[in-house]
């Protein structure tokens, strides 16, 4: 297991991903860890060539975890289609010379929206990020094969939990109500992630007070 303190260390072993041969590196973290912040600049600083995959395009709608029971628990790792997933990243995997679009998770709506982001047949480095990659069973044990490298985001838990409260407030949801979903739903799905980090190629530390600074949500 690789340790990463920098992000411009982090860069560097995301440029030397960058070939003629397509790659897909993963970025795992908890709920509020930073992940998705940190994707999507590595995949800006890369440029040309780079695309960013967020797992969260495949949430179930919020019409169907409903249907089943589980609104409640909107999060978790069986309310997504971790098939669908699974079959994008295979299709990625094989078909290069056509577009390939995926789903966009939208927070303002809480909803996925179809066909909102793309894979270009130009593109050879996709980060996806998610909080279940590197998940052992219920069909996220297929998603492990199909990445060439897996990143876990190392985050003190008490910034990390600030910042969940922070965002479900500027998301709308009243103060109590962003406290009670950080600490219910979103904490128990940050334990299924982190029994998971040992399982991870490289640990990405950038540093509580740097991932702040330079990467703010």
């Amino acid at each position: 297991m690789i340790r990463i303190d920098t992000f411009e260390d982090a860069l560097h072993r995301a440029q030397t991903q960058v070939g003629n041969d397509r790659r897909i590196i993963g970025i795992v973290g908890k709920p509020g860890s930073g992940k998705s912040t940190v994707a999507e600049a590595l995949v800006t600083a890369v440029g040309q060539g780079a695309a960013l995959l967020p797992m969260d395009g495949f949430h179930l709608s919020n019409a169907v975890l409903e249907s089943l029971g589980i609104a409640d628990r909107k999060g978790a790792p069986h309310t997504f289609d971790v098939h669908g997933y699974v079959a994008l990243l295979r299709r990625i995997r094989s078909e290069k010379y056509h577009p390939i679009y995926y789903p966009i998770f939208d927070r303002e709506m809480e909803e996925s929206i179809t066909a909102q982001g793309v894979v270009k047949p130009n593109t050879h480095l996709i980060i996806t990020e998610g909080n279940y990659l590197l998940l052992a069973s219920d069909g996220w044990e297929e998603v492990r094969a199909l990445l060439d490298e897996i990143w876990f985001v190392d985050v003190d838990d008490r910034l990390r939990l600030d910042r969940l409260i922070a965002r479900h407030i500027r998301y709308g949801r009243s103060p109590s109500a962003a406290q009670a979903w950080a600490q219910g739903t979103d904490e128990l799905n940050a334990i299924i992630v982190g029994e998971s980090r040992e399982r991870a190629d490289v640990i990405l530390n950038l540093g509580t007070l740097a991932l702040l600074a330079d990467f703010p949500s």
